[in-house]
């Protein structure tokens, strides 16, 4: 087991340019709060403009990294490649679990190719045709950003010319690909793990919300968190498992989180795989790991030792 003195300096990169930037703001305050409080010899480093990335980095001297970035820049293996470039040890996945996992569609692919469960989906390209979207998946749908997180710009369709505007949304003015997948109606679980220990499930029980949206995990004070759940041991272990293989499949290590669905017989569907989850006081990860009464330094710490033990 690696000693705290044994990390050397530690930069927690966080900011960013995605849409998640505030969130990573604030998951990099927390980090670097809990690290400072167990004396490691840390700083924070905001990597706000891309354009100044490789000066930003070259220019502050550390060891190893904790990456708090969510999104894209953080999130999809940028700046694991550059780190990797540079010999410096990081927390979460590597390159190409990042990037695998960052992408829905790419996700999805390969873990219907497995034959894991996750709902229907196409991808929208513009000049799409509504009608044969709605055809082949059926309503209602939900559409969002393929590379993007915090459900941002996520809606939910219950009418073909709902679609286009839905579209616009998860577009967000930039040229990027959107994903429509059918809705599954039913409740929202999320499983963690750090290294190759798996958290309980949390059940996210909603209030005046279809899916876990950006209101629903930042603003709604009515929305409740259930860890552990309502699940059987049998539910339970199997939920783990299919969490572990969904992150397993796409290279991701380290730590992640998987969310999933229930639907209204029982069965489990892969929505996505977050590399670097939120660890603010509205995270799930921290809520997690409190459930078995493992405080956030702890969680901190875990993080940052299994990932670095790992890279040896």
């Amino acid at each position: 087991m690696l000693k705290q003195n044994d990390l050397g300096r530690v930069a927690v990169l966080t900011g960013g340019w995605s849409s998640e930037r505030s969130i990573s703001l604030d998951s990099g305050s927390a980090v670097q709060a809990a690290l400072q409080k167990m004396a490691y010899d840390s700083f924070m480093l905001d990597l706000a403009d891309p354009k100044n990335l490789v000066q930003a980095l070259q220019g502050n001297h550390f060891d190893c990294a904790f990456i708090a970035m969510h999104g894209k820049g953080g999130e999809d293996g940028c700046i694991q490649g550059m780190l990797e470039s540079m010999a410096k040890s990081y927390t979460g996945s590597g390159v190409l679990g990042s990037a695998l996992a960052m992408n829905k569609g790419l996700s999805k692919n390969v873990w219907s190719h497995l034959g894991m469960p996750t709902p229907s989906w196409q991808l929208l390209w513009p000049g799409f045709d509504a009608e044969t979207v709605v055809k082949k998946l059926g309503l209602p749908l939900l559409v969002k950003p393929v590379s993007d997180g915090s459900s941002i710009g996520i809606s939910l369709v219950e009418r073909a010319d709902e679609l286009k505007a839905a579209h616009s949304l998860a577009m967000n003015g930039c040229a990027q690909p959107v994903l429509a997948e059918s809705y599954i109606e039913g409740e929202e679980y999320s499983v963690a793990f750090v290294g190759d220990h798996i958290f309980p499930p949390i059940r996210i029980v909603l209030s005046g919300h279809p899916f876990y949206n950006y209101q629903a995990k930042y603003e709604d004070s009515r929305t409740r968190y259930s860890c552990p759940g309502d699940l059987s041991l049998a539910e339970t272990a199997w939920v783990q498992s299919l969490a572990w293989r969904a992150a397993e499949a796409l290279g991701v290590k380290g730590w992640a989180r998987v969310d999933m669905r229930r639907d209204q017989a029982g069965k489990f569907w892969l929505l996505e795989v977050n590399t670097i989850p939120g660890m603010t006081e509205h995270s799930l990860v921290p809520k997690a790991a409190a459930a078995e009464g493992m405080d956030f330094n702890h969680l901190v710490a875990e993080i940052m030792h299994t990932s670095m033990a790992e890279a040896d």
